[in-house]
C-alpha cells in the first residue's frame, strides 16, 4: 500500500522519508550485529509469548529486527513510509506470513488493536512532530508497544553533553547535503575520524576500567566498519532529531497502566502495556 503520496498532511516531512529511502538502499544486509542488537531491544520482551499473534514492525528499515523475529510468530506486519520497505521485503522473502506496507504511521490503514504486539525502534524522534505524544496515538493498535528513542545523555557525564552539542550544530549542516557521493565520503570520514578514534582510546582505557567514561565505546566497540558507517549516516544526515529523559518517558504512566524501562542500553528502549 502506497499511502502518503496521496494523503501527506503538513506533518508529514519528505526530507527524513528520504534520507532513510535512500539509507536502507545503500546499507541493505542485515548484519551479524543485528542479531545481538534485536536480543538487546527485546530483553523487556523476553518473556512475552508470540506464538499465534500477529507483530506489527512500526518503522522497519530494511527488516533487520522482523528478520529475528519472524520465525517466533504467526504474522507479522512491517510498515514503511519510505522505499526501505522494498528492501524488507526483499529480506524476507521467504516468509510468507509477513505483510509489508508502505504509509504514513501517522496515518495507518489499520484498525484498533489489529496487533497483538507493535515496536517501533528509533523512529519517533525523527518526526516533525512530539515523540511521546505519537506513542500515546499508536496505544490504540496493540495491548503492548515496544519502543526505543533517542535518550537526552542524563545517564552521562556532561562533557557527553558537550560533545553532543557540537555533533549537533554539524548535523543540522550535513542533514542538508543531498548527494549520494557526498554523503559517502562523509560517512567513512566520520568512522574513521571521530568514531574509530574514540573506539581505540576506549580500548586503552578498558584494562583501567575507563572505557565507560569514553563517548561511543560501549556502543559501537564491537561494532564491524559497515555498521558503524550506517550509523553515523544515519545520525549525520537525519534533520530531526527529539530526545528524551528517563523522566520525560515516565510520564507515559498516565496513559498506560504499565511503563517499564530497560536499565540496559540502548538508551532508552521501554514498554508501554495498556
Amino acid at each position: 500500500i502506497d499511502q502518503q503520496k496521496k494523503t501527506a498532511g503538513p506533518d508529514f516531512a519528505p526530507d527524513i522519508q528520504a534520507t532513510f529511502g535512500a539509507e536502507w538502499q545503500t546499507y541493505q544486509a542485515i548484519l551479524p550485529e543485528h542479531q545481538k542488537e534485536f536480543e538487546q531491544y527485546f530483553d523487556l520482551a523476553a518473556s512475552q509469548s508470540f506464538r499465534g499473534k500477529r507483530v506489527c514492525d512500526l518503522g522497519c528499515g530494511n527488516g533487520r529486527r522482523s528478520y529475528f523475529l519472524r520465525n517466533l510468530c504467526r504474522e507479522m506486519v512491517l510498515v514503511d513510509f519510505s522505499d526501505a520497505i522494498f528492501v524488507a521485503r526483499k529480506n524476507l522473502a521467504d516468509s510468507r506470513h509477513c505483510l509489508f506496507f508502505q504509509c504514513d504511521l501517522k496515518q495507518l490503514p489499520f484498525r484498533e488493536n489489529f496487533a497483538d504486539f507493535l515496536f517501533c525502534l528509533g523512529v519517533l524522534h525523527h518526526l516533525p512532530t512530539p515523540c511521546l505524544a505519537e506513542i500515546r496515538m499508536l496505544k490504540k493498535f496493540a495491548p503492548t508497544l515496544l519502543i526505543y528513542l533517542y535518550y537526552n545523555l542524563d545517564n552521562r557525564p556532561f562533557y557527553f553533553r558537550w560533545l553532543f552539542g557540537i555533533i549537533t550544530l554539524l548535523r543540522r549542516q550535513t542533514s542538508r547535503v543531498h548527494r549520494p557521493f557526498l554523503r559517502k565520503v562523509f560517512s567513512l570520514a566520520g568512522v574513521y575520524g571521530l568514531y574509530r578514534p574514540l573506539i581505540y582510546l576506549g580500548f586503552l582505557l578498558n584494562p583501567l576500567g575507563l572505557s565507560k567514561y569514553i563517548p561511543l565505546y560501549e556502543a559501537y566497540h564491537d561494532k564491524s566498519r559497515r555498521r558503524i558507517e550506517q550509523d553515523v549516516y544515519d545520525r549525520f544526515f537525519t534533520g530531526i532529531e527529539q530526545r528524551v529523559s528517563r523522566k520525560d518517558i515516565l510520564q507515559l504512566q498516565k496513559d498506560f497502566a504499565v511503563v517499564k524501562i530497560s536499565d540496559q542500553p540502548p538508551f532508552y528502549h521501554f514498554l508501554c502495556q495498556n
